[in-house]
């Protein structure tokens, strides 16, 4: 059975950026701090490790009943037996991702534009990654996707959708009014000093621009 998630606060993990003497202490220090989702991003390492690591963050998530979502590699979520996968636009097709991961596990979905994020939906995404918002330091040649375009994404998708891409404390006030699902965030958590402190003052932050 498919789990309902809570898409609040979403933690994407970046180990070169983390504050912490290891990626697992990180992780739980930001469910403490109020991250409802993490998903495991690791861009440069082999397969194997990226299993190990898996299976130790899927350790933590499991003892506080958090969803971990894997990016890009569905064959690693189906592995470690991860709640669900993300994939970009330019990973595997998602239609495709669903056939191999089933209609039990998670499929999240990037989309930058209007045309990306009703494919997603038709393609059977259980939500939306909807970015980049602004300027991010964590994926340089990420494409901008302007306010208009979310809100217009918004009105005419059911999905939840998660915005990504430049999320802190000065950018989650421009999301006011616009009946978004949750933020995702990288650095803004995961390498501040306090990962606790930071995760918390971003979640309150983000309900008191709902």
């Amino acid at each position: 059975m498919k789990p309902n998630i809570d898409y609040t606060l979403y933690l994407v993990t970046d180990r070169e950026l983390m504050s912490t003497e290891n990626l697992e202490i990180a992780v739980e220090q930001a469910i403490l701090g109020g991250c409802t989702v993490v998903q495991l991003r690791e861009k440069d390492c082999s397969s194997l490790e990226f299993f190990q690591t898996a299976i130790k963050i899927k350790e933590v998530t499991d003892k506080y009943q958090i969803p971990l979502i894997i990016n890009d590699r569905i064959d690693i979520a189906l592995a470690v037996d991860a709640t669900g996968v993300h994939i970009g636009q330019s990973d595997i097709p998602a239609n495709i991702a669903r056939k191999l991961i089933g209609n039990n596990k998670i499929l999240g979905v990037s989309a930058s534009t209007f045309e990306e994020a009703i494919k997603a939906q038709e393609d059977e995404a259980d939500y939306l990654g909807v970015g980049a918002m602004f300027n991010t330091g964590t994926k340089t040649d990420a494409k901008i996707t302007p306010i208009d375009e979310l809100v217009q994404i918004r009105k005419h998708i059911e999905l939840p959708i998660v915005v990504i891409g430049g999320i802190n404390e000065t950018t989650i006030p421009k999301f006011e009014g616009i009946d978004i699902d949750g933020i995702a965030v990288v650095s803004a958590i995961i390498s501040k000093p306090d990962i606790k402190a930071a995760a918390q003052e971003l979640k309150n932050m983000f309900r008191k621009s709902l």
